[in-house]
């Protein structure tokens, strides 16, 4: 689509306050420069993406230095920690990762809306020795001046303040944009609705400079996030810097066509549509509640409850 048609695929309604229609057309006719290049890296090395499996809550030592040790042997460089339960065992296993991992690779750390806002700050300031890029979700997500606040205060440690996977539309991803309440701007592709809803976002994010870094995981997530992250590359931000796409290596095995993950990079997919369609053995088992898995469950159930 030339600038007009991706326009037209627009709803600027309560944005204009934050991004004119006008302004979005000079960020995509400015983006076709380099945009052939752009592609055809794209083809070659990939958008690169980071992990979220190797550091679950609940993980033992043992288990975090094998993934650890696997992930660094299969080229990921970039790293998720879980964090928020406990924060001597926070310091523990950041301590381990960091040691893993080395000093130049990057390390993130995710909260899951765990905190207060207060507690956020004092919490994430204990765990600064370890150089995280971002605390992702430290409170509420419904909560921008609450993410302002922390996003203000952990500004002069280095560390930024990440969400954005459960904004559902465009005006609460504009107020976030507005309160300087984020450093990293987390689209999620099925709970913003629609392509055109995120469309929207990323002109936004592209206007305030805030790099976009998208929500992946769950079913199909990083199949469908894919499209939206090399769209984004390609045609509006024009940079990889301090860019990256979630990974989580969970049940891809369901789908037709799966990502393509190599040397930690998302290899663009070449199959027309949104990559989503599932096979028809994993609709099948799964159909609730004929559905040979159900079925097993249900009957267990019964047998519990007898």
């Amino acid at each position: 689509m030339d600038p007009k048609q991706l326009l037209s695929c627009i709803d600027f309604r309560y944005i204009t306050d934050a991004l004119t229609e006008e302004e979005a057309y000079e960020i995509l006719v400015n983006s076709l420069l380099g945009k052939k290049e752009r592609e055809e890296q794209m083809l070659t090395h990939g958008y690169p993406a980071y992990t979220t499996s190797c550091a679950w809550l609940g993980y033992s030592d043992q288990q975090l230095k094998q993934l650890c040790t696997k992930a660094l042997k299969d080229g990921w460089t970039r790293f998720k920690v879980k964090v928020g339960t406990d924060l001597q065992d926070d310091i523990h296993r950041c301590r381990l990762i960091r040691e893993m991992i080395g000093p130049d690779n990057i390390l993130m750390l995710d909260a899951n809306q765990r905190w207060e806002v207060k507690e956020a700050i004092e919490w994430v300031t204990k765990l600064a020795e370890f150089k995280p890029l971002w605390i992702e979700e430290p409170t509420s997500p419904d909560d921008i001046l609450g993410h302002a606040a922390i996003s203000k205060a952990l500004a002069p440690l280095g560390i930024g303040v990440a969400t954005g996977e459960q904004c559902h539309n465009k005006v609460i991803f504009k107020q976030l944009l507005q309160a300087k309440a984020l450093s990293y701007l987390q689209i999620d592709s099925c709970r913003l609705g629609s392509v055109n809803e995120n469309l929207a976002v990323l002109l936004m994010a592209k206007k305030f400079q805030i790099p976009v870094c998208p929500h992946a995981g769950g079913v199909g997530l990083c199949e469908l996030v894919q499209h939206l992250i090399l769209f984004d590359y390609i045609a509006i931000s024009g940079s990889l810097e301090n860019r990256m796409c979630e990974y989580v290596d969970h049940l891809h095995e369901h789908f037709k066509y799966p990502v393509i993950i190599r040397k930690a990079c998302y290899m663009p997919p070449q199959d027309a549509g949104y990559s989503t369609e599932m096979k028809e053995d994993s609709t099948r088992k799964y159909q609730f509640p004929q559905g040979e898995v159900w079925q097993k469950l249900l009957s267990g159930h019964k047998i519990y409850l007898h």
